[in-house]
């Protein structure tokens, strides 16, 4: 991978991340990319299947991996919960309130954010606003409240961002307005003690529906500097990490001015690049260390063929967008011209995000149809893979398995390439 995906394998607290851990939603380079290989291509949902865990309900949030422990916010009727999976066998470890007041929102519910986990501590985010630290045995370190500290969510379907993990900080969004007076914000709390480093507000001239945004923050490395990239509410911001300062605002995500215009896909910076999605139309790239307005002067390019809800996927040199009808494009990351477009996988609606790995790409359509198709500048479907149930979680990849998560099960698909390292006692 290039330099910038290289720099931005951190996820947890400084370190690096192996390719065998997917420590959060987006995998160790949080670009839905990861260098394993030999993954299965094929399976059924008793073919190729190592184990299947039953799940009490669906969730847009996706598995969480580190060596043998599995990661998990489930809801169970009106309770929260994060679970800890054994991922040798299968088999729920432990399971941690996270609250009650889980509710369903159309195809949402408030255990969408997903976990976040550095190999030492996991942290757990619901739809409700509590924020939660856990040792790896379950015990909790500390918890937030964060509707019950700053005043209820606004969000017009309900709060589902995942915090970022960054050098020991948390990096919490909420933007919303539809049902709110109240601003958006940008907080940052210690991921040790739980304490609020910083909080500032987030301005936006963006009306009803559209200051909502679902999207999940990205870390932004470039010529020794880190910034924490907040896309939606019609702009896309950077911030510094050490006081939450607006260094930069690019507009144009929402030209018309539309009224409707959430955004649900995040973010995401590779290969010096900053990709920023909409409500479809447009998807734009800005390069980096700009100040002030950089609308214009730091736009490199744009198309109208991007996602909705699916963030995009990069191996550093393509892009993949996948729609929510099931319609990919291939775009050169750098300058954005089209590889190849207006493919088609298996119709329907997407809502998990695509995963590249292995030379390949794996999608997952809300029917629970898994597509994999080839990486690169030919478009050639290798497999279709029905589960047969309701899906909205994004794929997760480690050590030669794909989890996929349904409204029913877990699964762990293929065999596991790396030997399982010592279990902790």
């Amino acid at each position: 991978m290039r330099r910038l995906i290289a720099a931005v394998v951190i996820v947890a607290a400084g370190s690096t991340v192996s390719a065998g851990h997917w420590p959060q939603w987006r995998g160790p380079s949080m670009t839905g990319a990861t260098d394993e290989k030999n993954l299965p291509v094929t399976w059924t949902t008793t073919e190729n299947v190592t184990w299947k865990l039953a799940l009490p309900d669906f969730s847009g949030s996706t598995p969480i991996i580190w060596d043998n422990r599995i990661f998990l916010t489930i809801a169970d009727g009106t309770e929260l919960y994060l679970v800890c999976v054994d991922r040798n066998a299968g088999t729920q470890t432990w399971k941690a309130p996270l609250g009650t007041g889980n509710v369903k929102v159309r195809k949402q519910n408030m255990s969408s954010p997903s976990p976040i986990t550095d190999g030492s501590r996991v942290w757990a985010t619901t739809g409700t606003g509590v924020l939660k630290a856990f040792d790896l045995a379950g015990k909790e370190l500390w918890a937030r409240d964060l509707q019950k500290e700053y005043g209820p969510f606004g969000l017009n379907w309900g709060y589902a961002s995942t915090p970022l993990l960054h050098k020991g900080t948390l990096f919490v969004e909420v933007l919303h307005g539809m049902k709110t007076d109240d601003p958006s914000y940008v907080l940052a709390i210690d991921a040790s003690t739980g304490k609020t480093r910083w909080r500032v507000e987030r301005p936006t001239d963006a009306v009803s529906e559209s200051p909502d945004a679902y999207t999940t923050p990205a870390l932004l490395r470039y010529d020794n500097k880190d910034e924490i990239v907040i896309s939606g509410a019609d702009y896309v911001t950077g911030h510094d990490p050490a006081t939450g300062a607006e260094l930069w605002r690019a507009g144009g995500l929402n030209p018309s001015k539309d009224r409707y215009y959430r955004v649900v896909a995040s973010p995401m910076v590779a290969d010096g690049l900053i990709f920023v999605p909409s409500r479809v139309k447009p998807l734009i790239a800005f390069r980096p260390g700009g100040r002030g307005d950089v609308t214009t002067s730091h736009k490199v390019w744009s198309t109208d063929q991007g996602p909705d809800v699916p963030t995009p996927a990069t191996d550093g040199k393509y892009l993949y967008i996948l729609n929510d009808r099931g319609i990919v494009w291939c775009r050169d990351a750098k300058s954005g011209a089209e590889i190849w477009g207006n493919q088609r996988v298996r119709p329907g609606t997407y809502s998990a995000s695509p995963v590249v790995a292995d030379g390949k790409v794996y999608v997952i359509s809300e029917d629970g149809v898994a597509t994999v198709f080839a990486a690169g500048p030919e478009f050639k479907v290798l497999a279709e893979n029905d589960m047969g149930d309701y899906t909205l979680s994004s794929p997760a990849v480690s050590d030669g398995q794909i989890f996929l998560r349904t409204t029913r099960y877990l699964y762990c698909i293929g065999t596991r390439s790396r030997p399982s390292p010592p279990r902790a006692h």
